[in-house]
């Protein structure tokens, strides 16, 4: 995991083994960040910062720029630090940097953010960072692996979280880690070390509520709570931009999706990791298959589609979400 990844950089970093090239590339900007944060603050003293560190932009230089400035030897201090926060901006010339990186200059440690972008690894440039430098790929987690995520963030900081509150903040944040990162720092202002973060907490120190929300109405459906379900979706309705239906419709289909795969399973105790979820969490597949049949469960997705469908004008004559989503319960249900 990247997570695991970003540790290695840092901790090498701590115990005095610096590259001349981090090259910090992907799709999730927290573990580009976080490294070429810890860099910026760590290997120089802040008396050392003020003649060699510089941060250079992408948009801003070329890359015979950001050469330029690495080979300049630093002052009075052992290295210098080059950073280049928004490099994905020079994706057209990156191949350019080929010539410093075979033979970077020893006494400079040069950061490249490259965000949401990654270089070619069949190209030689990725070959010779590779080899003499540090060339990390922060991928995007699925909605599904934020969780576990979370837990181990939170376990290296000293605290825990049950799985209902980690659920919470992903129904809400989605696989935002910055997002989830700032959500989980204000927490720890507020709760001491040790302490287990809970729906609760959730609710009063976030603003999402513990009753009312999609996964509160997965579990509502999946129970056959039809009380409950339709109090949840008429609160939904009460409050249609902090719910918006889109959010709703889809995640029900892939909660319907994933208790079809379970009924399809032959060995039930691979569940977990063919449904991709929590080991916490199946119960509630196994608890839905039995609440709906494998004929009932396809009809319910053909249902899902159809709400989709009218909810973008297709086939219903401006219906709200309220009435949308009281007719896909309807149909749920009967």
């Amino acid at each position: 995991m990247p997570l695991d990844k970003a540790k290695s950089i840092i901790n090498e970093i701590k115990s005095g083994v610096i590259r001349p090239i981090y090259f910090l590339m992907g799709e999730e900007p927290y573990y580009i960040d976080g490294i070429a944060k810890f860099i910026e603050e760590s290997v120089l003293s802040e008396e050392e910062k003020g003649f060699n560190q510089v941060v250079l932009y992408g948009r801003d230089v070329t890359v015979e720029d950001i050469v330029s400035q690495a080979k300049r030897y630093p002052m009075m201090a052992e290295k210098q630090v080059v950073i280049v926060k928004e490099a994905q901006e020079l994706s057209r010339t990156i191949e350019n940097l080929v010539s410093y990186a075979e033979n970077p200059q020893p006494t400079t440690v040069l950061v490249f953010c490259y965000k949401y972008k990654t270089l070619d690894k069949r190209k030689k440039l990725a070959k010779i960072i590779g080899k003499s430098g540090v060339l990390f790929e922060s991928k995007k987690l699925y909605e599904n692996q934020v969780p576990d995520w979370i837990r181990r963030v939170l376990s290296g900081r000293g605290y825990t979280i049950t799985p209902k509150a980690a659920q919470m903040l992903v129904e809400f944040l989605g696989n935002d880690l910055s997002k989830v990162n700032n959500e989980l720092e204000k927490l720890q202002l507020i709760l001491k070390p040790g302490a287990q973060i809970t729906p609760q907490h959730i609710e009063e120190n976030i603003g999402i509520s513990k009753d009312f929300n999609n996964f509160e109405l997965q579990n509502a459906i999946g129970n056959k709570d039809v009380q409950k379900a339709f109090t949840i979706i008429q609160y939904f309705a009460q409050n249609p931009k902090n719910h918006p239906l889109v959010m709703t419709i889809a995640l029900l289909y892939s909660f319907f999706s994933k208790v079809l795969k379970y009924h399809a399973l032959s060995n039930k105790g691979d569940a977990a990791k063919v449904l991709g979820v929590s080991p916490y969490f199946v119960k509630d597949y196994e608890i839905a298959s039995k609440n709906y049949p494998m004929k009932k469960t396809s009809a319910v997705i053909a249902s899902i589609r159809e709400i989709d469908m009218k909810s973008k004008g297709v086939g219903a004559a401006n219906l709200s979400q309220g009435d949308l989503l009281k007719e896909l319960l309807v149909k749920i249900f009967n």
